[in-house]
Order: structure tokens, then sequence, then C-alpha cells
């Protein structure tokens, strides 16, 4: 297969890039030059909001094209009509954000999505992913992949969520660890993420499909309690209730990457119904699993993950966490006495 990746030099499309050449395909990595792509791609470099920014994509022919955009929409439009000819297939990487606000408990792709344009500018994150479906479904009709992830989570990860767990955990001491212990969660692995588009670009598949682990794939303790095996921090996890994180200000998600309470966001987050991609082959690897990777590679290139530019860090402050611990204490020894 040959194989167009636009971007693959970060996290999902450099995972892509790592797992079609471990397939012996031929892959193509455009992108702006900033980061340098997997070794043994092919690289062309051009800035898809630059005018001309396409240039070195106007020549070549490819079976498949790849293309993680989260911007402008229109960015996504000038492309897969400049490739509609000379691709085969087009998988564009969207999000379960699509989904119109509240999705419930086991949505579907039948949910009803928010509005957007393929000729859109920079617009907020869910009308951008929507836009880039409709600019690749208007290039490329039912030869369109739309690939609507999960939290997507592994190594590479440059957005500050299981990176931030295992950082904080590997400091030691006592930790915050939010409840309910036994709360399921809900992501993808980004090595599980890129074999699944790979072997559904084989087989020809389009259409959306939510690409992310059945409900209750794993737990907030099992995912906390694999960052401190991975670590050998040996960390204090100190269970306590989300009314109290709540009460004391800390946003969850923000601050607490990955978690958020029971409740309206949690069954959007963490309760979508991805039986279709799992039909079609999504194989979920365990928690405990991608937790020991991201450590590894954290390891190997200095204990500090990447931060994307464009999106904020995450995390709690450690006096912040130190003052909820305190506190937490506090009430609980109060309650032991009486």
């Amino acid at each position: 297969m040959r194989l167009l990746i636009l971007g693959g030099t970060e996290f999902a499309g450099r995972a892509v890039a790592e797992a079609a050449l471990a397939r012996g395909w031929q892959v193509t990595v455009f992108h702006r030059g900033e980061h340098a792509p997997p070794e043994g791609t092919v690289a062309l470099h051009g800035d898809r909001t630059a005018p001309d920014g396409l240039r070195t994509l106007g020549r070549g022919e490819w079976d498949a094209v790849v293309d993680t955009w989260s911007w402008a929409p229109s960015a996504v439009r000038d492309a897969a009509r400049l490739l509609a000819g000379r691709a085969g297939r087009y998988a564009y990487v969207s999000s379960g954000s699509v989904y119109r606000y509240p999705s419930p408990a086991g949505h579907d792709e039948d949910w009803p999505v928010v509005e957007g344009s393929p000729d859109a500018g920079e617009v907020e994150y869910a009308q951008a992913k929507r836009g880039g479906e409709l600019a690749a479904l208007g290039a490329f009709g039912d030869r369109a992949l739309l690939v609507r992830s999960g939290l997507i989570l592994g190594p590479g990860e440059n957005l500050g969520r299981l990176p931030w767990w295992l950082e904080r955990i590997a400091r030691g001491g006592p930790v915050l660890a939010p409840g309910p212990r036994d709360l399921g969660l809900q992501f993808v692995d980004v090595r599980d993420l890129a074999s699944w588009t790979l072997d559904a670009l084989a087989a020809g598949l389009g259409g959306p499909y939510n690409v992310v682990s059945p409900p209750g794939h794993t737990t907030t303790g099992e995912l906390l309690e694999a960052c401190v095996r991975a670590t050998g921090s040996g960390a204090e996890l100190r269970w306590t209730d989300p009314g109290r994180i709540l009460a004391a200000g800390i946003r969850p998600w923000t601050d607490l990457p990955v978690w958020v309470p029971p409740g309206e966001l949690y069954d959007v987050l963490h309760m979508g119904d991805s039986s279709k991609a799992v039909a079609a082959g999504l194989r979920c690897r365990p928690a405990a699993e991608t937790v020991a990777d991201t450590w590894a590679w954290l390891r190997r290139i200095g204990g500090r993950a990447p931060q994307r530019p464009d999106r904020p860090p995450l995390g709690l402050d450690p006096a912040r966490e130190a003052e909820v611990l305190g506190r937490s204490a506090s009430t609980d020894r109060n309650v032991n006495i009486k």
C-alpha cells in the first residue's frame, strides 16, 4: 500500500506512520518540517495554512490518505480536493466531540452531530472536526473513512493527560486520587487507533466509526494503580469522594486529566458505543500495557512529555493538591473520632 499521511510526525499521525512502515507499506509524510518523521518515510514539506502551501502534493498517487488535522476545515477541504483524483481512500481522524451535546450513555454513530462547514476557517474544536468530516466526504464520498476517536492515550502523547499522571505519581508521596475508584474509563491506545485505521483502509471501509474502547475497558483505580507499578514510586493513592474534589474547585478533565465524575459529561466522554468499530476489528490492549509503555517512552526522552503549543498544560498544582489532601485527612480524622 502507498500511504500519504498529512501530519505524521507527532502522536496519532506518527503512530500511523510507524504502524504502516511496520507492515512494509510505502509511506509519504507531508509536514511543515518542525519535527522529523519516522525513519523510512518519504518527506514532503509544506504548510497547508499558507498560500500555495500544498504545492508539493501536486504530483503523486497513493492508495490511501490519513489526515489528522484539527483546525480550520478549509485546510482539509483543499487537501482532499487536490488528492481526490490521485488517492484511493481518505481517512480523516475526527473526534467523538462532533456529537451534539449531551450525547447519552450508549450513543453510537447515528447520534446527531453539530453543525459544521468544510469552508470554515478557525472555529471551535467540535465544529472544526465536523467541518473536516464534511470536507473529506465532499471530495471522496463513500471513499472517506471518518475515524471518530475518543480519548487517545499512549506513547508519544503531547496533550499531557497520561504523562501528567505518570510524572505526578513518579514523584511519590500522597496522591489525590479521584473517586469512585471503580469508575469505568473509555479510551483508545494510539497504536490501536493506528492499527485499526490502516486495517479499515485496506478493507475499503467508509463512513463514521467510534474508535475507542468499549465502556469500562479499565477503571480509574486500575489506571492509577498501573501508574504506581510502572513508576515504582511507592506513591500512596488517597481516594477522594468526587463531591469533595468539586467543592474544592478542582476541575475534572483539566486539573485531573482523564477523570470526570459520574453524570452528563461522564456519559459523553466515557460511555460511547464502539461496537461498530469492534465488529470491524478494533482490538484494545490492556490499560496496564498502555501505562507501562508510556512510562518507558517518557524515560527514553528524559522524563518530560512534549506539550502541544496550541493546547493548555493540564494537571493540578502541587500546592493545591497538598491543601486538599490535608483538608481531607483532617475531615477523615474527625469522622473516625466520631
